[in-house]
């Protein structure tokens, strides 16, 4: 792997900043490989001087100047602001910042001049009152893609999950769900865990809906009607797949060992076992891309923004992957 990686400001009222800053810090202790940052330099810098953290800022102008940079300084490619930012006040006149930096990111990864991108978190909500049309992340880099079919993955160190349905309230996700979303999901997952994390054979497991995964029919009818002909169907595809399991017992260490990835039916079903086993050390991957990005598994944390104690390791966590996938991809790249 020789381009660096791509950060993006995320939300500039929020934490994106501070964990960017300690990343960098941890760059040797963790191994991470270089990165620059699409930001302001004098946000950053001003973040510097509150927190008292000792971290050079370097401006850049373009990404091929960044790992002679890494070294000493944090390489920076500016992004300008047009609004002032406050700490934990997001304003929607930055959005359009905040939105061409993803794009910028996304565009220098396609391009081969950074070997992945790495999201800050943003704050939905402040991008939707500026004209946002996507739900978030995921969608966005799916049309920037060309209009590909994204699956959402969360992990953590000792499991891997994915919610078939993502964004939605809870009873729309339900109203939502149908077979061939979770085949989608399952034959995505399984190609990338192949190419990406050098799985040859992936195991996936199939969470119910329902209680007792629909307890034959009498607590639900999901699972009979519209998760296990998915099931049936991936197995139809040469995918080592089980399931619907009773999403209570799918999640303890020794049902772990037993799957390499869990297809979830809905957002919260995957969020939980895995925020709950790893809160600090939660990534977010999107599969099906034809380039490599991660975030950390966690918002915006504008309520504590400029106190100087949000944690980085999500977010290392999320460069040191994006850094190992660029990497696998190089060395394999016609990896199925």
């Amino acid at each position: 792997m020789t381009a660096p990686l791509a950060l993006t400001i995320g939300e500039p009222a929020g934490i994106g900043g501070e964990i960017t800053l300690k990343a960098w810090l941890a760059r040797n202790a963790a191994g991470l490989p270089p990165f620059f940052v699409l930001d302001d330099p004098q946000r950053l810098a001003h973040i510097v001087a509150a927190l008292g953290l000792s971290v050079p800022i370097h401006p850049i102008a373009a990404p091929e100047e960044a790992a002679a940079a890494f070294v000493r300084a944090l390489p920076v490619l500016p992004v300008a602001l047009p609004r002032p930012t406050v700490p934990g006040k997001p304003d929607s006149g930055n959005a359009a910042a905040v939105i061409g930096a993803i794009a910028t990111a996304a565009d220098f990864v396609k391009h081969g001049r950074a070997a992945a991108m790495v999201t800050n978190p943003i704050q939905k909500e402040t991008l939707y009152a500026a004209g946002f049309p996507h739900p978030g992340h995921t969608e966005y880099l799916a049309e920037l893609a060309g209009g590909v079919t994204p699956v959402m993955m969360l992990l953590c160190p000792g499991l891997r999950v994915i919610p078939v349905i993502v964004h939605h309230p809870l009873a729309e996700s339900i109203a939502l769900l149908r077979t061939e979303a979770i085949v989608t999901a399952g034959r995505i997952t399984a190609a990338a865990l192949k190419r990406d994390f050098g799985i040859a054979r992936p195991r996936l497991a199939v969470a119910g809906l329902n209680p007792h995964a629909g307890e034959n029919g009498t607590i639900g009818r999901e699972e009979i009607e519209i998760i296990a002909p998915a099931v049936a169907a991936l197995r139809s595809l040469g995918i080592d797949v089980s399931g619907p399991a009773p999403a209570d017992t799918l999640f303890h260490a020794a049902a772990r060992a037993r799957y390499d990835a869990a297809l979830c039916m809905y957002h919260d079903q995957a969020l939980i076992p895995l925020k709950t086993i790893d809160f600090d050390r939660g990534v977010n991957v999107t599969l099906g891309l034809p380039f490599i990005r991660t975030s950390p598994d966690h918002g915006t944390a504008c309520d504590i923004a400029g106190k100087g104690i949000a944690s980085p390791a999500s977010l290392i966590a999320a460069i040191a992957l994006a850094g190992e996938l660029a990497r696998r991809r190089v060395a394999e790249p016609t990896r199925a």
